[in-house]
C-alpha cells in the first residue's frame, strides 16, 4: 500500500467515525434539547417584545440577555439553563459533524454544509452566552455590544467599508430566511415523513411565518448596520432589542412591533417542531 492509499484509507476511516458520531442517539438527543432551548429563547424574546409594544418600554430587553435573565429568575431556572448549555453544546457539535461528514439521511450539498458550519458558530456562541449567565458573568446589552464593536471596527482602516459589508451580509441573510420561509425550503430541516398528517399543515404555517419573520428582523438589523456605516455613527447599529423597537417607530406604531414579536414567537414554536422531528 502506497502512502497515498494509506492516506485515503485513513480519511475514509475518519469520515466513517465522524458519521457514526453524528448518527449517535445520545448526540441527537442533546441536539434536540439544544433546539428546544433555542425555541424557548425565541418564545421569551417575542413575549418580551410584545410587552414592549403594549407597555411602550420595559425593564428587560427583548433579546437573549433579557430572555436568559427571565429564565434565571424563575424556580428551577438554573437547571433549565444548564440543560440549555448541554443541549446547545451538543447541537453545535452535531452541526459541525454534519458539515464535515454529512448525516444519516443522505449526503448534504456544499450549500447545506456551509449553512451547518455557520450554525455551528452561532450555536457555540449562544452556548457560551448561556454559560456566562450561570457563572455570574452576565450577558450585557446586545445593543451596547453591537455599538461598541461597530465603533471599534470603524476605527480600523476601511472600517466603514467593513461595517457596511457586514450590514449588507445581514440584509442578504435576512432575504435568504424570507426566501426559505416563502418557498418552504425549511422542510429540509425536518423529517417530513415522521410528522403526523394532521400536524403537517400546522408545521408548515409555523415554518413559513416564523422563518419569514426572522428574515425581516435580520434584514432590518442589517439595514441599521448599513445606516451606521453611511452616517459614520456606530450608535445607529442595534442588537435584537433595538432592531425590534425600531419597528415601533414606523408609521404603523407599536402594532407593527407586536405583529413582528408574534412572528418571533411563531419561529420559537417552529424550533420546537424541528426539535421533535429533526433531519440528521
Amino acid at each position: 500500500m502506497t502512502a497515498a492509499d494509506g492516506g485515503r484509507a485513513a480519511k475514509r476511516r475518519a469520515r466513517a467515525a465522524g458519521r457514526e458520531a453524528a448518527d449517535s442517539t445520545w448526540l441527537l438527543r442533546l441536539a434536540r434539547v439544544g433546539l428546544a432551548a433555542k425555541g424557548l429563547l425565541y418564545l421569551l424574546i417575542g413575549w418580551l417584545a410584545v410587552r414592549i409594544g403594549f407597555e411602550g418600554g420595559g425593564s428587560r430587553e427583548a433579546d437573549n440577555a433579557g430572555a436568559l435573565q427571565l429564565v434565571a429568575g424563575t424556580p428551577g431556572g438554573t437547571v433549565v439553563l444548564w440543560a440549555a448549555v448541554a443541549g446547545l453544546a451538543g447541537l453545535a457539535v452535531w452541526q459541525l459533524l454534519i458539515a464535515l461528514v454529512g448525516g444519516r439521511y443522505g449526503e448534504r450539498g456544499a450549500g447545506e454544509r456551509l449553512a451547518c458550519a455557520g450554525r455551528t458558530v452561532l450555536y457555540a456562541a449562544l452556548c457560551v452566552t448561556v454559560a456566562s449567565v450561570l457563572v455570574g458573568g452576565g450577558t450585557g446589552s446586545q445593543d451596547a455590544r453591537s455599538q461598541t464593536l461597530t465603533a471599534r471596527i470603524m476605527e480600523l482602516p476601511a472600517g466603514r467599508l467593513l461595517v457596511g459589508a457586514v450590514g449588507v451580509g445581514l440584509v442578504v441573510a435576512g432575504v435568504v430566511f424570507v426566501w426559505i420561509g416563502v418557498t418552504r425550503r425549511f422542510g429540509r430541516d425536518l423529517r417530513t415523513g415522521a410528522i403526523p398528517k394532521e400536524a403537517r399543515p400546522v408545521v408548515t404555517v409555523l415554518g413559513v411565518a416564523g422563518n419569514t419573520t426572522k428574515g425581516v428582523v435580520v434584514a432590518a438589523a442589517g439595514a441599521l448596520v448599513c445606516w451606521a456605516a453611511i452616517a459614520f455613527d456606530p450608535d445607529r447599529a442595534q442588537g435584537l432589542d433595538g432592531t425590534l423597537r425600531t419597528f415601533a417607530e414606523t408609521p404603523a406604531g407599536p402594532w407593527l412591533l407586536v405583529a413582528v414579536a408574534l412572528g418571533v414567537c411563531v419561529y420559537g414554536l417552529y424550533c420546537f417542531c424541528v426539535a421533535r422531528w429533526p433531519r440528521a
